[in-house]
């Protein structure tokens, strides 16, 4: 092994620490949160795609939950940028932890992946661009996989809130 193959193991090992550090911060955080609402959650954490993940379930009524989760998710957006300070306080550094509540981000990212390639589907027949309504950036993160998965490309337009994506013919 050469030493920049050692450095590098170690940067991701040094790297997935962080990751795990992030997630127990956050975990931390949001059950102290879980206990002021008075809200019964169980709290799942993982590392996907080089971030931290933190999920709240709940075996009881997701009802519960669901007041975290908000309307059309505003609330657990907020809650997200809550965590991600929490985090920074601790570490110093900028967090990209992505929070999930009840599942609806996994639902969320389902319908997504399925628009993305409806329209990459109907870009390729007609070979016309097509814009899709405006999204949040995890939103637009999730169609341009899509899109990208079916083998065409994208591009974000806009300003923010009312950034959109268009699917490109090939």
């Amino acid at each position: 092994m050469t030493e920049g193959t050692t450095t590098a193991a170690a940067e991701a090992d040094d790297s997935m620490t962080r990751l795990e550090q992030e997630g127990e911060i956050a975990a931390d955080y949001l059950e102290g949160l879980l206990d002021i609402a008075d809200l019964d959650g169980d709290i799942d954490m993982d590392v996907e795609a080089d971030r931290a993940s933190v999920s709240i379930i709940s075996d009881t009524s997701s009802r519960d939950l669901q007041k975290l989760v908000g309307r059309e998710g505003e609330v657990l957006e907020a809650l997200q940028e809550l965590t991600r300070l929490a985090v920074h306080r601790e570490t110093g550094d900028r967090s990209r932890l992505m929070l999930d509540i009840a599942g609806h981000r996994a639902k969320k990212r389902e319908e997504l992946s399925r628009l993305g390639a409806k329209a990459a589907s109907k870009v390729k027949s007609s070979g016309e661009p097509v814009k899709l309504d405006p999204m949040t950036p995890f939103e637009r993160k999730v169609v341009h996989d899509a899109v990208k998965a079916a083998g065409l490309r994208s591009e974000s337009e806009g300003e923010e809130p009312q950034r959109f994506v268009v699917v490109l013919p090939a």
